[in-house]
């Protein structure tokens, strides 16, 4: 006898709820029961084009009858209420990075809904991309001998509206925080952090007193380096590469394009279609392989990964950062 459909809610219309909505809606042992979203004109057009039911007050998705989980899907600041509310109603948990800005927040979070047995998974999607979990697989099976580097390179292809970059706490807590996750995917354990920010590029980045690039270097408890390269503008798309060194060898992931076709000619060779253009795209398969993991960890109640406590480390090395980039010293981190 087949087993009854997952029903989950989503909080939040906007891009990246949109791309939880429809992977939610396509997939085949999931329900979509009702979008919330105090925007509801976005709210009604997504609930519509995915099935589900537009509603504006968060209270009435934890009214629900018989819902499994919610992912979170709204604004960084209602992440910790909404995840806590969740809880308290026994619902499984997915939410965007971060849980909060304010590490004192997140710990408080933290404290509140352990308490309750539910699964709660942090929306670290890259985990879940094919090429980087491939590698990470072989490196954790000693395909390469024992890690000593791990190179991450992550550009955008142009920096987000300034609404969006005053309000997201930096370049550190809002991109390389996907990045320092992605190390602690490979290097559970980091103890130092030293990190470098430049203005380069805009104008408007500098004005909000953040930076625009970034170089960040861990050091794990072996001894492994971990170097991550950040911009927020990348004239050639969306650069994404990974790259791990051991003592027996080498293993790396490139940028993907929409096909491997080359074309060579009197104006060139090896031209190659441009790269896939921006997150959405690069990682639509890492989306729909994480619900499919949260999916599961509602069904089994096995442990969800990434976990509340990965989101906790990885804020916690992103503030690192962010300090190390300010006063130009390195930053221990202590258990």
């Amino acid at each position: 006898m087949p087993q009854p459909k997952v029903r989950l809610a989503l909080f939040g219309s906007g891009r990246i709820g949109q791309v939880h909505a429809a992977n939610i809606a396509a997939h085949p042992n999931v329900d979509l029961v009702m979008i919330a979203d105090p925007f509801i004109d976005g709210a009604r057009d997504l609930a519509d084009r995915t099935n589900g039911r537009a509603v504006e007050d968060p209270a009435e998705v934890f009214a629900e009858p018989d819902l499994d989980g919610v992912v979170i899907a709204s604004p960084t600041p209602t992440h910790v209420d909404l995840m806590s509310r969740a809880a308290a109603h026994g619902l499984a948990v997915l939410c965007e990075k971060p849980i909060d800005l304010d590490i004192d927040t997140v710990l408080e979070c933290r404290e509140r809904i352990s308490s309750h047995s539910v699964p709660v998974m942090l929306g670290f999607n890259r985990r879940f991309d094919p090429h980087f979990a491939s590698i990470q697989a072989q490196v954790e099976a000693g395909a390469i001998g024992t890690l000593e580097q791990l190179l991450i390179t992550s550009r955008d292809p142009a920096p987000a509206p300034r609404e969006y970059i005053a309000a997201s706490g930096g370049i550190f807590r809002d991109m390389t925080i996907h990045d320092l996750d992605m190390a602690r995917f490979f290097i559970p354990d980091i103890v130092e952090v030293s990190a470098m920010g430049a203005n380069v590029y805009s104008d408007d980045i500098r004005e909000l007193n953040d930076f625009d690039s970034a170089t960040i270097t861990l050091r794990g408890s072996k001894g492994e380096l971990v170097t991550i390269t950040n911009s927020r503008h990348c004239a050639f798309g969306y650069d994404q590469r990974l790259e791990a060194f051991g003592t027996d060898g080498m293993l790396s992931a490139g940028n993907v394009a929409k096909t491997v076709v080359r074309r060579y000619d009197a104006s060139g060779t090896e031209e190659a279609p441009p790269y896939l253009p921006f997150f959405l795209e690069r990682y639509a398969q890492a989306y729909r392989t994480e619900l499919d993991a949260f999916v599961h960890c509602i069904r089994t109640g096995d442990p969800c990964s990434p976990s509340f406590d990965d989101g906790v480390a990885a804020l916690i090395l992103a503030n690192a950062a962010a300090e190390s980039a300010t006063t130009g010293r390195t930053v221990a981190i202590t258990s």
